[in-house]
């Protein structure tokens, strides 16, 4: 990126996009921040943006137009935008209304993949959301002090097959599992929530005579060649938070592929809980 050029951030929810603005203006960077009004977090303004615009997420010619009056030519997105909040609640403007009547299907992957095709045309290039945060994402092997059990194993092994399956159709990239069957799949509402799903199923079986057992393990994936511009792959320690209150004592990412937000602080609240977290190449686990 050439010296004094702004770099655009449209930022979902969550720390992902503070993690992003602060690390691009720790290379000397300039942040034009497209802050989405129903998802980024308000502490955004001060973490020394060159600018802050404010946008609903329906707002798509606000958002073009606001990078191309401050100079942006290249942009990376960053941040959760909740899956049902796109399609319920959102009121697209006119370019963003004409686009979601142009797909054929209507899954995250179609709908950014359109963003992402209207900006380059009108000159916004989209970089890697994993750009300026590499030291974040999941190196191989088990990140924990304790490894996974032979029956997390077998979780896992079945698991990566299930959310493979899902994560091409765009359905959801995690699954959660007990002894090799599937309590519960995401969708639109996301993993944290999958998670607490599976814990109440579980909890639901309490006093009956079922045979699974009650310890959980969460298997979250990348899609199969994943695009690395958005939707990638985020632990943070919520998601241990949510396993520890599910009884879920094991979790599996892909290698590479997966953005540890808080770094070492998630491993060490997996140590205190007891969980594994074992990452894996994506390719050596297809």
């Amino acid at each position: 990126m050439a010296d004094k050029e702004k770099l655009g951030l449209i930022a979902g929810n969550g720390r992902f996009p503070l993690l992003v603005l602060d690390a691009a203006r720790a290379r000397g960077l300039d942040v034009v921040v497209a802050a989405i009004q129903e998802e980024t977090f308000p502490e955004i303004e001060q973490h020394g943006a060159a600018a802050v615009h404010w946008m609903s997420l329906g707002e798509l010619s606000k958002l073009i137009d606001t990078f191309k009056r401050e100079g942006v030519t290249q942009a990376i997105m960053a941040g959760q935008v909740k899956h049902k909040q796109i399609f319920s609640s959102i009121k697209p403007d006119w370019r963003l209304a004409k686009l979601i009547m142009s797909l054929t299907t209507r899954n995250t992957d179609s709908l950014i993949g359109a963003v992402a095709k209207v900006l380059a045309d009108e000159g916004i290039t989209l970089l890697d959301s994993t750009s300026f945060l590499e030291p974040l994402l999941a190196r191989a092997g088990v990140l924990t002090q304790r490894a996974p059990r032979d029956q997390e194993r077998k979780n896992i092994e079945y698991g990566r097959k299930v959310a493979r399956h899902l994560a091409q159709y765009d359905i959801g990239q995690t699954v959660v599992i007990a002894e090799s069957a599937c309590v519960a799949v995401e969708a639109m509402e996301g993993t944290d929530a999958a998670i607490q799903r599976a814990g109440e199923i579980m909890r639901g079986l309490e006093g009956t005579a079922s045979t699974l057992s009650r310890a959980l393990t969460v298997v979250k994936v990348a899609k199969p060649n994943q695009d690395m511009r958005f939707d990638v792959p985020v632990i943070g320690l919520s998601t241990i938070e949510a396993m520890q209150r599910a009884g879920a004592t094991c979790l599996a990412i892909d290698a590479g592929k997966c953005l540890l937000l808080d770094g070492d602080k998630i491993v060490a609240a997996a140590d205190a809980a007891g969980i594994s977290i074992a990452a894996t190449s994506a390719e050596a686990s297809s």
